[in-house]
């Protein structure tokens, strides 16, 4: 059950190891946000946490800090 379960969820929830699905994650994330908005207790508010989460993850790996003046 679980194994097909994760094969449906793996095209919008996946650890980005690159730009380009960095990039898809963003988009899909934005996606959720104009669906679900603030409403914390829609069902996919959990979803859109977790992939905030690995977009937060990937840009603290991976995209350089801009120094402040």
């Amino acid at each position: 059950m679980a194994e097909q379960t994760w094969s449906s969820l793996t095209k919008i929830l996946y650890v980005p190891h690159n730009d380009t699905e960095y990039m898809r994650l963003a988009a899909n994330l934005d996606q959720l946000i104009d669906q679900i908005g603030n409403d914390e207790t829609h069902p996919l508010a959990s979803l859109m946490e977790v992939i905030s989460v690995l977009i937060e993850k990937y840009e603290d790996e991976h995209v350089p800090e801009l120094d402040e003046p």
